[in-house]
Protein backbone atom coordinates (compact mmCIF):
# COMPACT_ATOMS: atom_id res chain seq x y z
CA UNK A 1 0.00 0.00 0.00
CA UNK A 2 1.34 3.36 -1.02
CA UNK A 3 0.79 5.75 1.63
CA UNK A 4 0.53 9.37 1.45
CA UNK A 5 4.31 9.90 2.68
CA UNK A 6 5.55 7.82 0.30
CA UNK A 7 3.66 9.36 -2.87
CA UNK A 8 5.28 13.00 -1.35
CA UNK A 9 8.53 11.99 -1.37
CA UNK A 10 9.44 13.91 -4.85
CA UNK A 11 7.47 17.08 -3.33
CA UNK A 12 9.42 16.97 -0.42
CA UNK A 13 13.13 16.45 -2.38
CA UNK A 14 11.95 19.52 -4.11
CA UNK A 15 11.59 21.59 -1.25
CA UNK A 16 14.56 20.63 0.94
CA UNK A 17 16.25 21.57 -2.34
CA UNK A 18 14.92 24.98 -2.55
CA UNK A 19 15.06 25.39 1.40
CA UNK A 20 18.70 24.44 1.25
CA UNK A 21 19.60 26.84 -2.15
CA UNK A 22 17.81 29.59 -0.07
CA UNK A 23 19.80 29.42 3.24
CA UNK A 24 22.73 28.78 1.54
CA UNK A 25 22.70 31.94 -0.50
CA UNK A 26 21.53 34.38 3.04
CA UNK A 27 24.07 32.46 4.70
CA UNK A 28 26.20 29.72 3.46
CA UNK A 29 27.80 28.70 7.07
CA UNK A 30 24.61 27.58 8.65
CA UNK A 31 23.84 24.75 6.00
CA UNK A 32 25.32 22.17 6.96
CA UNK A 33 25.86 20.03 3.61
CA UNK A 34 26.69 16.64 5.74
CA UNK A 35 23.62 16.63 7.70
CA UNK A 36 20.92 17.01 5.00
CA UNK A 37 22.59 13.94 3.05
CA UNK A 38 22.70 11.66 6.48
CA UNK A 39 18.67 13.04 6.83
CA UNK A 40 17.91 11.77 3.31
CA UNK A 41 19.81 8.92 3.63
CA UNK A 42 17.94 7.98 7.34
CA UNK A 43 14.46 9.34 5.62
CA UNK A 44 15.34 6.42 3.19
CA UNK A 45 15.86 3.95 5.43
CA UNK A 46 12.84 4.68 7.58
CA UNK A 47 10.84 4.43 4.61
CA UNK A 48 12.27 0.72 3.57
CA UNK A 49 12.33 -0.59 7.22
CA UNK A 50 8.62 1.12 7.67
CA UNK A 51 7.71 -0.91 5.10
CA UNK A 52 9.16 -4.13 6.68
CA UNK A 53 7.25 -3.26 9.93
CA UNK A 54 3.97 -1.92 8.55
CA UNK A 55 3.21 -5.28 6.94
CA UNK A 56 3.61 -7.09 10.30
CA UNK A 57 2.09 -4.07 12.55
CA UNK A 58 -0.97 -4.10 9.51
CA UNK A 59 -2.32 -7.67 10.37
CA UNK A 60 -2.05 -6.83 13.77
CA UNK A 61 -4.54 -3.56 13.08
CA UNK A 62 -6.86 -5.49 11.03
CA UNK A 63 -7.01 -8.06 13.85
CA UNK A 64 -8.31 -5.64 16.62
CA UNK A 65 -10.15 -4.27 13.71
CA UNK A 66 -12.54 -7.34 13.22
CA UNK A 67 -13.15 -7.66 17.18
CA UNK A 68 -14.22 -3.60 16.76
CA UNK A 69 -18.14 -3.40 18.13
CA UNK A 70 -18.77 -1.20 15.19
CA UNK A 71 -17.49 -0.44 12.04
CA UNK A 72 -16.99 3.05 10.94
CA UNK A 73 -18.73 4.27 7.79
CA UNK A 74 -15.62 5.92 6.08
CA UNK A 75 -17.87 7.59 3.07
CA UNK A 76 -19.37 9.73 4.98
CA UNK A 77 -17.34 13.29 5.88
CA UNK A 78 -18.31 13.14 9.24
CA UNK A 79 -16.19 9.82 10.21
CA UNK A 80 -12.61 11.47 8.55
CA UNK A 81 -13.30 14.10 10.64
CA UNK A 82 -13.63 11.97 13.59
CA UNK A 83 -10.30 10.14 12.54
CA UNK A 84 -7.99 13.53 11.68
CA UNK A 85 -8.32 14.40 15.47
CA UNK A 86 -8.46 11.29 16.85
CA UNK A 87 -5.12 10.13 15.10
CA UNK A 88 -3.85 13.48 16.07
CA UNK A 89 -4.63 12.83 19.85
CA UNK A 90 -3.27 9.20 19.55
CA UNK A 91 0.09 11.07 17.81
CA UNK A 92 0.65 13.50 20.50
CA UNK A 93 0.38 10.76 22.85
CA UNK A 94 3.02 8.71 21.33
CA UNK A 95 4.63 11.74 20.76
CA UNK A 96 4.97 12.74 24.37
CA UNK A 97 5.77 9.11 25.99
CA UNK A 98 8.44 9.46 23.38
CA UNK A 99 10.22 11.98 25.20
CA UNK A 100 9.43 10.57 28.60
CA UNK A 101 10.05 7.05 28.57
CA UNK A 102 13.65 5.65 27.81
CA UNK A 103 12.46 2.73 25.47
CA UNK A 104 10.58 4.86 23.38
CA UNK A 105 12.90 7.73 23.61
CA UNK A 106 15.60 5.53 22.20
CA UNK A 107 13.65 5.51 19.09
CA UNK A 108 12.90 8.74 18.84
CA UNK A 109 16.26 10.38 19.84
CA UNK A 110 16.99 9.89 15.76
CA UNK A 111 14.91 12.77 15.24
CA UNK A 112 16.21 15.44 17.58
CA UNK A 113 19.76 14.13 17.63
CA UNK A 114 20.53 16.75 14.64
CA UNK A 115 22.18 20.08 15.79
CA UNK A 116 20.59 21.71 12.64
CA UNK A 117 17.06 22.81 11.60
CA UNK A 118 15.64 22.72 8.21
CA UNK A 119 13.06 20.62 5.98
CA UNK A 120 16.02 17.90 5.51
CA UNK A 121 15.46 17.49 9.54
CA UNK A 122 11.86 16.45 9.10
CA UNK A 123 12.76 13.05 7.36
CA UNK A 124 15.33 12.24 9.87
CA UNK A 125 13.76 9.19 11.15
CA UNK A 126 14.24 6.17 13.11
CA UNK A 127 14.61 3.07 10.76
CA UNK A 128 13.17 0.84 13.83
CA UNK A 129 10.49 2.61 15.48
CA UNK A 130 8.03 0.45 13.77
CA UNK A 131 8.52 -1.93 16.57
CA UNK A 132 6.86 -0.28 19.39
CA UNK A 133 5.35 2.63 18.28
CA UNK A 134 1.77 1.10 16.62
CA UNK A 135 0.90 0.62 19.99
CA UNK A 136 -0.50 3.78 20.79
CA UNK A 137 -2.77 3.28 17.49
CA UNK A 138 -4.48 0.16 18.44
CA UNK A 139 -7.20 2.13 19.74
CA UNK A 140 -8.16 3.55 16.53
CA UNK A 141 -8.44 -0.03 15.41
CA UNK A 142 -10.62 -0.97 17.96
CA UNK A 143 -12.77 2.61 17.69
CA UNK A 144 -13.68 1.18 14.06
CA UNK A 145 -11.62 2.90 11.79
CA UNK A 146 -10.22 0.23 9.15
CA UNK A 147 -6.45 0.04 8.44
CA UNK A 148 -6.30 1.83 4.69
CA UNK A 149 -8.27 4.53 6.41
CA UNK A 150 -5.81 5.31 9.36
CA UNK A 151 -2.84 5.35 6.82
CA UNK A 152 -4.26 7.32 4.65
CA UNK A 153 -5.12 10.15 7.44
CA UNK A 154 -2.09 8.79 9.86
CA UNK A 155 0.19 10.08 6.65
CA UNK A 156 -1.86 12.98 5.89
CA UNK A 157 -0.22 13.80 9.40
CA UNK A 158 3.19 13.68 8.80
CA UNK A 159 2.65 15.54 5.58
CA UNK A 160 1.37 18.41 7.58
CA UNK A 161 4.62 18.16 10.15
CA UNK A 162 6.89 18.08 7.01
CA UNK A 163 6.58 22.20 6.79
CA UNK A 164 6.72 22.97 10.10
CA UNK A 165 10.94 22.08 9.82
CA UNK A 166 11.87 25.37 9.19
CA UNK A 167 13.18 28.61 10.09
CA UNK A 168 12.65 30.57 7.21
CA UNK A 169 9.08 31.38 8.06
CA UNK A 170 9.15 32.87 11.04
CA UNK A 171 5.14 33.46 12.50
CA UNK A 172 2.50 32.91 11.12
CA UNK A 173 -1.11 34.54 11.96
CA UNK A 174 -2.14 34.59 15.74
CA UNK A 175 -4.97 32.38 15.04
CA UNK A 176 -3.12 29.77 13.13
CA UNK A 177 -0.59 29.87 15.78
CA UNK A 178 -3.48 29.22 18.41
CA UNK A 179 -5.05 26.40 16.97
CA UNK A 180 -2.13 24.35 14.72
CA UNK A 181 1.34 23.34 15.32
CA UNK A 182 3.56 25.49 13.08
CA UNK A 183 7.29 26.18 12.57
CA UNK A 184 7.79 28.12 15.54
CA UNK A 185 6.33 25.83 17.89
CA UNK A 186 8.44 23.07 16.56
CA UNK A 187 11.14 24.98 16.91
CA UNK A 188 10.64 25.05 20.45
CA UNK A 189 9.99 21.35 20.55
CA UNK A 190 13.51 20.95 19.37
CA UNK A 191 15.27 22.92 21.51
CA UNK A 192 17.74 21.84 24.53
CA UNK A 193 17.09 25.24 26.26
CA UNK A 194 16.06 24.51 29.64
CA UNK A 195 12.58 25.98 28.82
CA UNK A 196 12.00 24.33 26.00
CA UNK A 197 12.72 20.81 26.63
CA UNK A 198 9.60 18.28 26.45
CA UNK A 199 7.56 20.93 25.07
CA UNK A 200 4.95 21.20 22.44
CA UNK A 201 4.34 17.24 21.62
CA UNK A 202 1.57 18.67 18.24
CA UNK A 203 1.31 16.65 14.93
CA UNK A 204 -1.10 19.31 13.44
CA UNK A 205 -3.24 20.90 16.46
CA UNK A 206 -1.49 22.30 19.24
CA UNK A 207 -4.53 22.75 21.48
CA UNK A 208 -3.49 19.22 22.82
CA UNK A 209 -0.41 21.23 24.51
CA UNK A 210 -1.96 23.75 25.85
CA UNK A 211 -4.74 21.36 26.97
CA UNK A 212 -2.51 19.13 28.82
CA UNK A 213 0.37 21.91 29.87
CA UNK A 214 3.08 21.46 27.44
CA UNK A 215 2.81 24.18 25.44
CA UNK A 216 5.30 27.22 25.82
CA UNK A 217 6.10 30.09 23.34
CA UNK A 218 8.92 30.61 21.50
CA UNK A 219 11.04 33.55 22.83
CA UNK A 220 14.49 33.12 23.11
CA UNK A 221 16.60 31.81 20.42
CA UNK A 222 16.65 28.32 20.46
CA UNK A 223 19.54 25.98 20.34
CA UNK A 224 18.98 22.60 18.66
CA UNK A 225 19.89 18.83 19.41
CA UNK A 226 20.00 16.73 22.06
CA UNK A 227 21.20 17.55 25.72
CA UNK A 228 24.62 15.26 24.89
CA UNK A 229 25.07 16.24 21.44
CA UNK A 230 25.55 13.31 18.73
CA UNK A 231 28.86 14.61 16.87
CA UNK A 232 28.53 11.76 14.14
CA UNK A 233 27.44 11.20 10.55
CA UNK A 234 27.18 7.41 10.89
CA UNK A 235 23.50 6.27 9.95
CA UNK A 236 23.84 3.25 12.33
CA UNK A 237 24.91 4.94 15.34
CA UNK A 238 22.28 7.80 14.95
CA UNK A 239 19.75 4.84 14.85
CA UNK A 240 21.09 2.78 17.86
CA UNK A 241 23.14 4.89 20.31
CA UNK A 242 20.44 5.81 23.03
CA UNK A 243 20.60 1.55 23.21
CA UNK A 244 23.95 1.45 23.77
CA UNK A 245 23.86 4.35 26.32
CA UNK A 246 21.00 2.71 27.93
CA UNK A 247 22.45 -0.61 27.86
CA UNK A 248 25.56 0.49 29.69
CA UNK A 249 23.59 2.39 32.46
CA UNK A 250 22.04 -0.77 33.44
CA UNK A 251 25.06 -2.59 33.91
CA UNK A 252 26.01 -0.07 36.46
CA UNK A 253 22.32 -0.78 38.63
CA UNK A 254 22.06 -3.38 41.48
CA UNK A 255 18.76 -4.26 41.21
CA UNK A 256 16.41 -5.06 38.70
CA UNK A 257 14.22 -2.42 39.62
CA UNK A 258 17.02 -0.12 38.98
CA UNK A 259 17.90 -1.51 35.64
CA UNK A 260 14.05 -1.89 34.36
CA UNK A 261 13.80 1.97 35.30
CA UNK A 262 16.65 2.69 33.05
CA UNK A 263 14.51 1.16 30.36
CA UNK A 264 11.09 2.18 30.84
CA UNK A 265 11.53 5.59 33.13
CA UNK A 266 12.80 8.61 32.05
CA UNK A 267 15.34 9.26 29.36
CA UNK A 268 17.38 10.55 32.17
CA UNK A 269 19.26 7.56 33.70
CA UNK A 270 21.58 9.35 36.57
CA UNK A 271 19.06 8.57 39.26
CA UNK A 272 20.05 7.14 42.45
CA UNK A 273 19.08 3.37 43.20
CA UNK A 274 17.79 2.39 45.78
CA UNK A 275 19.08 -0.11 48.11
CA UNK A 276 17.63 -3.51 48.16
CA UNK A 277 16.12 -4.89 51.20
CA UNK A 278 18.52 -7.16 52.68
CA UNK A 279 21.50 -4.96 51.63
CA UNK A 280 19.52 -2.07 54.52
CA UNK A 281 19.55 -4.87 57.27
CA UNK A 282 22.74 -5.88 56.95
CA UNK A 283 23.97 -2.49 57.00
CA UNK A 284 21.81 -1.53 60.65
CA UNK A 285 22.99 -4.80 61.94
CA UNK A 286 26.45 -3.45 61.29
Amino acid sequence: MLTPTVIAIPLFAALIAFEAWFIKRENRALFDRKDAWTNIFLGFGSVAWGAFFGLATGVFYAAVYEIAPYKMPMNQWWTWTILLFLDDFAYYWFHRFSHEIRFFWNFHVVHHSSNQYNLSVAVRQSWFSGVAHWIFYIPVAFLGFPFWAFATMHGFNLIYQFWIHTKVVKKMPAWFEFVFNTPSHHRVHHGVNDEYLDKNYAGIFIVWDRLFGTFVDEKSEVRYGITTPLKSYNALWINSHGWFETFAAMRTKRTMAGKLRCLFGAPAMDFEESQPRGARAKQTIQ
